[in-house]
């Protein structure tokens, strides 16, 4: 291409440019390095890695050089993005530069066969695919072909999540191995990354084929972000923390958003700021997609004042004019952190961005920390289960002769999925006889990685220097300098003053105890192979009623009182006083409330008539002293216990997996005749009391054997809820 020719591209380049920012006047221009981007994959059909920061122009390259390449005649752009938000902003983005964007994910299955069928007929410009389709066996096997044949241009958006070194590993786009493998000689491909250190980014091109060797392009640019003024607050407790946002989020500029890290804290946290009179909304993995819709256009038209978020909405929100983003909790990454942040201040002169840490944090970062990559032993037991088999299983199958989570099984056949040892089929999963390695040396490295990155986040929060450079650094950004914008630069933005009656209401929503504890009701799939002779709904006649607990191990109030006591490695000893009384309380609560047996209770039920304790090899005192509690306060007789067989402890109780968990429980637990016959003496439902209930399956199988041990009736009453 000449020079000629390159400098005609570069000024259809800047009016493509200008119709995507509605430019009228015409004279918006890209800047040199996007423009050198746009021209690697236009001009010179090269593949490109662009490491930049958020709000830098990414997106603008893609929708750019697709209208360039598909005015050449070019096949559609195929884009593999992660998370819906992100794709209903480039949707809209597209359209406003002319470009027909359509999307194949999770949420419009109603709408795939339309979306392919204009993909075909050449209507549709840009592609949006979720990484989670590349492994589905229909779309790898028929569609992914087709694509890959017809395609002008691949970009892998937030890129980061190819690498496991990173912070937001996702195995399926390790399927795009394949597709870059199928893709025809000289069709571009960009990858795109806002949080990428050094070894993340040789690693995502060395995965992508965008290394040296394949004379890709590779830009890296400076990661400060001039609007962000980046602080900390280090306050005493859950309720200052709390009491501040109350105080202190009008103050803050524009709309923004409240990150948590967990379901529970984003709940809460809602809920109080409510009270308070501010207008949020909440945002979290069990938010339904209408309402998640519909809370972002709220923030983006400033109905809201934020979000209060988890991760669900980490990378692809778009809104230029973000005026802030408060973490109330630390991410464990700083490299997690930095793309949370990068929401803010894209359009704005000014943002603000607060962290507000607190002692829950690193319980829950171990929380995370344990749904790793898993051992060896485990994933040769489920080779081994594939190739005993002889067919393809399906995850509900597969999950009962392995002994891990479902969720924790599906990310692991993925990983041996690209790496050849398993293949994704109708009907499951199946073994390809391949040999494999396990990679020891790697997952220990990723795991040195993490508690490497964890420490950063604590020296983050403590340190008296610059805090954009030492997130700069953390991101292998050379030219990190001092910002003079961060509170140790500049001094300090807001106090940690709050007012008594913020405080006050603060300490009351954290105190509210009161979680209702949904039974089990159905079996899990499989159990017939492992030698228990249970399946389908859970008869009613063995239910357990809908429960109670004090509060969640991931609350920010009770979960914080609640987690040294419930520790494994704290000591058994009797329930302490306020704990106690707080059960009380929560027992009082269900009994006025809705299925409660309080004279007038909307749904009454009958009064409970007795306590039976669970069996506990871990926290025996303190079940039995909470059980006795409760009884005598209830003037209720304390029947017995839920016991231990003789040989209770050469049986494992599975910590993740729900057949192998029930099939122990099964062989464990036992209704001793002293019990029967105390259930035989009561007329009406008993309360079972344990301490924490994590699955469900302890109480299910429990109440189960007190139903047919004569029971009426069991209702589960429990210190905690894991989640």
């Amino acid at each position: 291409m000449t020079n000629a020719d390159r400098a005609a591209l570069r000024a259809s380049a800047d009016s493509v440019l200008a119709r995507l920012v509605g430019d009228a006047s015409g004279t918006a221009r890209l800047r040199e390095d996007q423009w050198r981007a746009i021209e690697a994959l236009v001009a010179d059909r090269r593949r490109a890695l662009v490491v930049q920061r958020t709000g830098w122009g990414k997106s603008a390259v893609y929708f750019v050089a697709t209208s360039l390449l598909r005015a050449r005649g070019a096949g559609p752009t195929v884009i593999v993005s992660p998370l819906l938000a992100l794709m209903r902003n480039q949707v809209a983005a597209a359209a406003r530069a002319g470009i027909s964007a359509r999307t194949i994910n999770s949420s419009n299955t109603e709408e795939w066969d339309t979306v392919r069928a204009e993909v075909a007929a050449g209507e549709v410009d840009i592609l949006l695919v979720s990484p989670e389709r590349l492994n589905n066996p229909d779309f790898r096997d028929q569609v992914l072909p087709r694509l890959a044949a017809t395609t002008g241009l691949l970009v892998v958006d937030e890129a980061h999540c190819i690498s496991d070194w990173g912070h937001d590993f996702r195995p399926d786009y390790r399927r795009l191995r394949t597709m870059l493998a199928d893709l025809p000689a000289g069709v571009p491909v960009l990858a795109t990354t806002a949080t990428a250190n050094a070894r993340v980014t040789a690693d995502v091109a060395e995965q992508l084929g965008t290394g040296a060797g394949a004379d890709a392009l590779v830009l890296r640019g400076s990661l400060d972000r001039e609007s962000l003024s980046l602080g900390v607050l280090r306050l005493p407790d859950a309720a200052h923390r709390l009491a501040w946002l109350g105080d202190h989020l009008k103050e803050l500029p524009g709309s923004g958003i409240i990150y948590t890290l967990t379901v529970a804290a984003a709940e809460e946290i809602t809920a109080y700021l409510r009270q308070c009179g501010h207008t949020v909304a909440s945002y979290t993995g069990r938010t339904e997609n209408a309402e998640r819709q519909q809370a972002e256009d709220d923030l983006l038209a400033n109905r809201l004042k934020a979000l209060v978020a988890t991760s669900a909405l980490g990378m692809g929100f778009d809104k230029p004019d973000l005026g802030f983003v408060v973490h109330l909790g630390s991410p464990s990454s700083p490299i997690a952190y930095y793309q949370q942040v990068g929401r803010a201040g894209r359009g704005v002169e000014h943002a603000e961005v607060l962290l507000l840490p607190g002692r829950e944090d690193e319980a829950i970062w171990q929380y995370f920390a344990s749904v790793g990559f898993p051992p060896e032993e485990q994933v040769r037991r489920t080779l081994d289960a594939l190739d005993q088999a002889g067919r393809p299983l399906s995850l509900p199958a597969l999950e009962p002769l392995v002994d891990l989570r479902r969720a924790r099984l599906e990310s692991m056949l993925k990983v041996l999925d690209v790496d050849g040892a398993v293949r994704r089929v109708k009907g499951g999963w199946t073994s390809t006889g391949e040999p494999w390695v396990y990679d020891a040396e790697r997952y220990a490295w990723v795991a040195r990685q993490r508690a490497a990155e964890q420490q950063a986040m604590r020296d983050y929060a403590t340190t008296d220097g610059c805090r954009m450079e030492f997130l700069r650094r953390q991101l292998d950004d050379e030219a990190a300098t001092a910002c003079g914008r961060c509170d140790n630069c500049a001094g300090a933005r807001f106090g940690a003053g709050v007012s008594d009656t913020a405080l006050d209401t603060a300490k009351g929503e954290l105190r509210r105890a009161g979680v209702e504890v949904e039974p089990r009701k159905m079996w899990p799939t499989g159990l017939a192979s492992v030698g228990v002779d249970l399946k389908g709904r859970i008869p009613a006649t063995e239910l357990a009623g809908t429960g109670r607990a004090l509060g969640r191990l991931t609350d920010i109030g009770w979960g914080n009182r609640l987690r040294p006591i419930l520790a494994a490695q704290a000591p058994d000893a009797p329930v302490p006083g306020d704990v106690a009384e707080a059960v009380v309380t929560v027992l009082a609560d269900w009994a006025r409330g809705p299925g409660g047996w309080a004279p007038g209770a909307v749904d009454a039920v009958p009064r409970p008539v007795g306590v039976v304790t669970m069996a506990s090899d871990r926290k025996p005192r303190l079940i039995e002293s909470l059980g006795r509690h409760i009884a005598e306060v209830g003037r209720m007789p304390l029947l017995g216990g839920v016991t231990l067989a003789p040989d209770a402890d050469a049986v494992r109780i599975s910590q993740t997996n729900s057949a192998q968990r029930v099939r122990a429980l099964h062989e464990r637990l036992v209704v001793a005749p002293e019990l029967a016959d105390a259930l035989a003496s009561v007329d009406g439902p008993i309360l079972l009391v344990d301490d924490l209930s994590d699955t469900g399956w302890t109480l299910a199988v429990a109440a189960r054997l007190l139903r047919r041990a004569g029971a009426e009736a069991v209702f589960p009453l429990v210190l905690a809820v894991q989640a």
